[in-house]
């Protein structure tokens, strides 16, 4: 109040008030429809600058949906005249808008596979490949499971594989009860459903609840007692009272592990940690609406990924981050294709870094990808 006093003061000094008075006036109450008081990562850059106006499309994995939607809901307090539609159609979905040139962001859970990038190619859509959290992909049953201590990658692949035999949970394990499973998973068209294919070697066994919207698969695994599902961690971080997470068997150490953050930061929750990414249409960063969101993604990201229960990524990929926004146009393209559009091996750190020749990470590997996938 003394700071709004002093402003309306400066009336009292000819020519002062107008100039001086609007100005603190300004500052009190927030540019660029900011509220009073906002302290926010991100907003206060962003209360300075002018009001814009437009519609920005965000689509695809439903698992980085969460992060998109916090982001597009506290740009939406600075920029009130920016509507952003964020859906979660799934990662390939999403790929195949950005194609159609009907997106402006298409959010993924895996790297663009190498037909992707060759059909962005053939329609002339140039993208920025951004990394923006960590996730653990999460093994989930029914909260009264209490026989499911741990999982190796092994008894995933006797319940989930195309040629598995198993229909009862004594299949598995014989002291396990002699019940039927009742498995769900994220649909085809999901980035998610591809990685865990690659981890388990194949396609996913018929008679699986398939479905693109994680949600739907919280309520079909809290609904059966005798179900087990899979999604991203931030899903079930939202629905521990009706969930229990499994510990994996990490393959190279052996110890079972719970996706917790510095489990899935350090990939010591192998093989299911993995980077989340967001792609941008290079031709939508013409609009400055678009521009404005993305720097407001990057600024808000490493805070808002910890809200909705993923994992910021490391100081140093972060760095690198900021410094492909600055300049999109000299960063576009994925890192993690070669030069004739092949999948480079290696892990995410390594590839996206620049470091496979002189680096051995253990942070969470760019698992290869479907070429249908989310």
């Amino acid at each position: 109040m003394a700071f709004l006093s002093s402003c309306l003061n400066s009336s009292d000094r000819p020519g002062m008030f107008t100039l001086t008075g609007v100005l603190c006036l300004l500052a009190v109450c927030g540019c660029g429809g900011q509220p009073s008081g906002e302290s926010k990562s991100g907003s206060a850059k962003l209360a300075l600058l002018p009001a814009l106006r437009g519609n920005i499309q965000v689509d695809g994995s439903s698992t980085v949906r969460p992060i998109g939607e916090a982001v597009a809901k506290r740009y939406g307090e600075v920029q009130r005249q920016v509507q952003v539609d964020v859906g979660g159609r799934g990662t390939g979905n999403g790929f195949k808008r950005l194609i159609a040139k009907e997106i402006d962001f298409s959010q993924a859970s895996r790297p663009v596979t190498p037909n992707e990038a060759k059909l962005l190619a053939e329609a002339g859509v140039e993208f920025l490949e951004v990394p923006v959290a960590y996730d653990g992909l999460t093994i989930v049953v029914h909260s009264t499971n209490d026989w499911v201590k741990e999982l190796t990658v092994e008894q995933l692949k006797k319940i989930y594989a195309e040629d598995s035999t198993a229909n009862n949970w004594s299949d598995i394990d014989p002291s396990w009860p002699n019940k039927p499973l009742k498995l769900f998973a994220p649909g085809t068209g999901s980035g998610t459903y591809d990685y865990f294919c690659e981890v388990i070697g194949g396609k996913l066994r018929t008679g699986i609840s398939l479905n693109e919207d994680d949600n739907a698969l919280v309520t079909g695994v809290s609904g059966n007692q005798y179900s087990l599902g899979f999604f991203g961690v931030a899903y079930f971080e939202e629905n521990r009272s009706k969930l229990r997470a499994i510990p994996i068997v990490n393959p190279k150490t052996g110890v079972a592990v719970l996706p917790e953050r510095a489990a899935i930061e350090k990939n010591d929750y192998s093989p299911f940690s993995r980077p989340l990414f967001v792609y941008v249409n290079r031709q939508s960063l013409d609009r400055a609406e678009v521009r404005s969101f993305l720097k407001f993604y990057i600024e808000s990201a490493p805070e808002l990924v910890q809200n909705v229960g993923y994992v910021k990524l490391p100081s140093n990929v972060w760095a690198k981050v900021n410094e492909m926004v600055a300049n999109p146009q000299a960063n576009l393209g994925s890192r993690f294709l070669n030069g004739n559009g092949e999948k480079k091996e290696g892990s995410f750190l390594d590839l996206f870094l620049g470091q496979v020749d002189n680096v051995k990470s253990e942070t969470p590997a760019v698992e290869p990808a479907g070429e249908k996938g989310q």
